[in-house]
């Protein structure tokens, strides 16, 4: 099996989706991998690591991918790297289906088999695979980085010669992964952590971090889904999660919001009417700024700032911590590339039948296979 690694192109995107470890695993269990030259620097994985690692390396994205079984990448190809798939080879990267346009018809047409990393399934089989989770531990975690940066004020508790400081107070709006990442992140940094998700099993999990969890009636097991990820709520229940949220809101210093519902538009979870009640100097950090953003007011790739609330709206958090974004993602995508093994020899095996490969599977054998 002959896998290519590509230098990724995209604006802002420092990752590269196998590292050094990865790499001499799959030569040790018998694959050829070909990385672009350069594919790793901005994640701070030289050319000299691939190659020890036994890499060969390649000046140019054609060299790289020609022959090639399977081609990783972080995101998806661009035009001109669409062009140079060859017929039957299998692409692995995160699509964004949504958002991908007539890229994916033009994969179909070329014969390109592509698994879709954020569709990896949510079943414990799949558990090291699951590229958005180990993506979101490291926004999460920056998040915190992020609006704490931009806080006028100190979050610890801290008592010195000069009198002493109370410590601030930080919401995380939504407990999945990078929620209970930037809980776990702002409680190492000393602020009083409150949390809220409409998903019961989320409470436990606040409070095992040391956060408190607002309580709320929306809160019951019919607002998650067998994914576990949150439910679209009704006109009512949304009403009544905004009031909950809007009564709490008033006295944070920092919020980060990280509510999101697969596949569609993120939750309005924050209005402009509850930022201007805010207290000037807090900051939010909206981790949905992408799939349009848990507060009104923002902008993805954008700082807004209202009534001296400052709103940031970070697109692709994860790149900005390359080294070991890239090293998480290399592990996850390694797991993948196991499973296509066939347990016979070092064959590549795409099996759509297969409730792993079938759930990734987006174009295959010139079909579209959304649905």
């Amino acid at each position: 099996m002959r896998i290519s690694v590509l230098t990724e192109r995209a604006d802002g995107e420092q990752r590269v989706a196998l590292v050094p470890e990865n790499v001499g695993k799959l030569v040790k269990a018998g694959a050829t991998v070909v990385v672009q030259k350069g594919a790793g620097l901005r994640a701070f994985h030289a050319d000299a690591a691939y190659a020890a690692a036994g890499a060969s390396l390649a000046d140019t994205p054609a060299e790289t991918v020609a022959g090639a079984d399977l081609v990783a990448k972080v995101q998806r190809p661009l035009a001109d790297e669409m062009a140079l798939l060859p017929s039957g080879v299998a692409l692995v990267c995160l699509l964004q289906a949504q958002s991908a346009g007539d890229l994916i018809q033009q994969l179909a047409t070329q014969g390109v088999s592509t698994l879709a990393l954020e569709r990896v399934p949510r079943i414990t089989r799949a558990q090291s695979m699951d590229v958005l989770s180990s993506q979101a531990t490291v926004a999460g975690y920056k998040a915190v980085l992020m609006g704490a940066a931009a806080l006028p004020r100190l979050l610890p508790m801290m008592t010195t010669a000069a009198g002493s400081l109370t410590p601030g107070k930080a919401f995380v709006i939504g407990a999945g992964v990078a929620g209970l990442q930037a809980i776990a992140t702002a409680r190492r940094l000393g602020a009083v952590v409150t949390a809220f998700d409409v998903r019961p099993a989320a409470a436990e999990q606040v409070q095992s971090l040391g956060a408190t969890f607002v309580k709320s009636d929306v809160v019951t097991a019919a607002a998650e889904d067998k994914g576990g990820y949150a439910k679209a709520q009704s006109q009512d229940e949304a009403a009544r999660t905004l009031e909950t949220i809007g009564n709490h809101i008033v006295s944070q210093d920092l919020v980060i919001t990280t509510a999101a519902i697969p596949g569609r538009a993120a939750p309005r979870l924050i209005t402009a009417e509850m930022v201007r009640k805010m207290k000037p100097g807090s900051v939010i950090v909206d981790l949905a700024a992408e799939t349009g953003g848990n507060c009104e007011l923002t902008q993805a790739g954008e700082v807004v700032v209202e009534n001296g609330v400052t709103i940031f709206g970070p697109r692709n958090l994860p790149a900005t911590q390359p080294m070991h974004a890239s090293q998480m993602f290399g592990r996850n995508v390694l797991t993948l590339l196991q499973h296509l093994t066939s347990k016979e020899g070092n064959t590549l095996v795409i099996d759509p039948a297969d409730e792993i490969t079938g759930a990734m599977l987006v174009t295959h054998d010139g079909q579209v296979r959304l649905s």
